[in-house]
C-alpha cells in the first residue's frame, strides 16, 4: 500500500516515525504476550498448559499483523527508498554491505506481507491463524532491524561533518585533553558511530577545576584520536556532530522477539533452601550437583560461566583497547569459575559418599508454640524482685 500519487509524499522524519511507532507497539505486544506465556509454565519455565500457550502465540500473531498494517503498510515502499537512496550517498565503510543486505531483506519481507494482505483468509479461521504465524518472521525482521533504515531515512542529506577546528586549534585541543587524560581528567561521558564507522566520544575536559566538552574521533586509549571539537553543553555538541548510527549486535542471528524457549531451570535461592532442609548428605550432595550440572538444562554455576564467557565475546567485540583488556579479565574469571565448577562437584561427590545423617541433637524449634486452652487459667508469673535504691 502506497500514498496515491497525487498525494503529499511523507517527508523522511515521517517514515522514521512510522516504522518506530510500529517497533514500539511490537514491543508491547512482546511484553503482553510474555505475561500470558508465563501464566503456562511451571516455576522452573516447563510449559504445562500447550493449548493456553498456542492462544497466546496467535493471538500475538494477529496483533502484529494489525500492527503492521496501521503503521508500516502505507509506507514501508517509501522509506527502503529513502534508506536505499541515503545509503547510496555514505562514504565507503565496513557495515555498508551489512545494511545493504539489511534493507533488502526487509524488502522481501514486505513483499511476502503484502501478498498475504491482499488474499486474506475467513477471519478467525485455521487458514488465518496459519497465514498469521507464517507473516511473524517477516513482522519481526521489521521489528528488530526497521531502525537501520529509519535512521538512513531520517539522516538523509545530514551525515557529512566538517571539523570546525583548524589545523593549529586541532592540535593545540588534542594536546591539551592527552594532557589531562594522562592526569585522569579526561573523563569519557558518551559515545557512538558516524556513518563513516569512526567511533566519537563526548568527554569533559576538566582543567584546573573548570570542564570543557570536548569530542574525540578515534579510541580514546589507543594512539592517533583527535579532538574535533569544544563545545558549551551537549545539545550544541549534537547538532554539530555526526549523528549516531545504529549500532551493531553481538551475533547477527539475535532477534528479541523469536528468543529460544529457555531451559528449565533451578535457581541458587531454591538449592540453598533444599540444603538447610536437608537431613540427609545424599539430599545435600544432589543440590550442589544442580549447581554444577551441564548440558541442556545446566546448573547456575555453568551458566555463571557462560555469561561470563559471552559478556567476554561482547567486550572483545567493541574492538577496544579497554575492551579487549576487560575481555581478558572475563576470560580468565571463567576459567577461574570452571575450575571452581569442577572442585565443588568432587566436593558434592564426596559429600554423598559418606552416607551419613544430621545427629538427632540438632532438634527443630517449633515455629509457633501451643496455646493455653480458653478454659486454663495462665499460670501466675513470679514476683519480680526488688531493685534496691542507689544512695548517692
Amino acid at each position: 500500500m502506497t500514498p496515491p500519487p497525487d498525494g503529499p509524499l511523507p517527508t523522511a522524519s515521517e517514515l522514521a516515525n512510522a516504522a518506530r511507532d510500529f517497533r514500539l507497539r511490537m514491543a508491547v505486544i512482546d511484553r503482553e504476550t510474555e505475561v500470558a506465556l508465563d501464566l503456562t509454565r511451571d516455576r522452573y519455565g516447563r510449559t504445562l498448559h500447550a493449548n493456553a500457550a498456542a492462544v497466546a502465540r496467535a493471538h500475538r500473531d494477529q496483533a502484529a499483523v494489525q500492527a503492521y498494517a496501521t503503521h508500516l503498510a502505507p509506507h514501508a515502499d517509501a522509506l527502503l527508498d529513502a534508506a536505499h537512496r541515503a545509503l547510496g550517498e555514505l562514504p565507503p565503510a565496513r557495515h555498508l554491505a551489512g545494511w545493504r543486505a539489511v534493507l533488502d531483506g526487509l524488502a522481501a519481507s514486505t513483499a511476502e506481507i503484502r501478498r498475504a494482505l491482499d488474499r486474506p483468509p475467513l477471519p478467525g479461521s485455521p487458514a488465518e491463524r496459519a497465514q498469521h504465524a507464517a507473516l511473524w518472521p517477516h513482522l519481526t525482521a521489521w521489528a528488530d532491524h526497521s531502525v537501520i533504515a529509519s535512521n538512513l531515512a531520517d539522516q538523509h542529506g545530514g551525515q557529512h561533518h566538517k571539523i570546525p577546528l583548524s589545523d593549529e586549534e586541532q592540535q593545540m585541543w588534542t594536546g591539551r585533553a592527552q594532557a589531562a587524560q594522562r592526569r585522569g581528567e579526561l573523563e569519557p561521558a558518551e559515545s557512538w558511530y558516524a556513518a563513516d564507522g569512526q567511533p566519537i566520544t563526548l568527554a569533559h575536559l576538566v582543567e584546573d577545576e573548570d570542564a570543557t566538552l570536548v569530542a574525540l574521533r578515534g579510541d580514546p586509549d589507543a594512539p592517533g584520536w583527535q579532538v574535533i571539537g569544544h563545545y558549551a553543553h551537549e545539545y550544541e555538541a549534537g547538532q554539530a556532530l555526526p549523528a549516531p548510527v545504529p549500532p551493531g549486535v553481538l551475533r547477527a542471528e539475535v532477534s528479541r522477539f523469536n528468543r529460544p524457549e529457555t531451559a528449565p531451570e533451578i535457581s541458587l535461592q531454591e538449592l540453598t533452601r533444599d540444603v538447610i532442609e536437608a537431613q540427609q548428605a545424599g539430599d545435600a550432595s544432589n543440590a550442589l550437583l544442580s549447581a554444577t550440572q551441564r548440558g541442556y538444562d545446566a546448573g547456575p554455576m555453568v551458566r555463571l560461566q557462560e555469561l561470563l564467557e559471552t559478556s567476554g565475546q561482547f567486550a572483545g567485540a567493541l574492538e577496544t583497547v579497554q575492551g579487549r583488556q576487560i575481555a581478558a579479565r572475563l576470560s580468565a574469571l571463567g576459567r577461574q569459575i570452571d575450575f571452581l565448577t569442577r572442585e565443588v562437584e568432587e566436593a558434592a561427590e564426596d559429600l554423598g559418599a559418606t552416607v551419613a545423617v544430621l545427629p538427632p541433637h540438632r532438634t527443630p524449634v517449633l515455629r509457633i508454640r501451643p496455646r493455653p486452652a480458653v478454659d486454663t487459667t495462665p499460670p501466675t508469673p513470679p514476683p519480680r524482685a526488688s531493685t534496691p535504691t542507689r544512695r548517692r
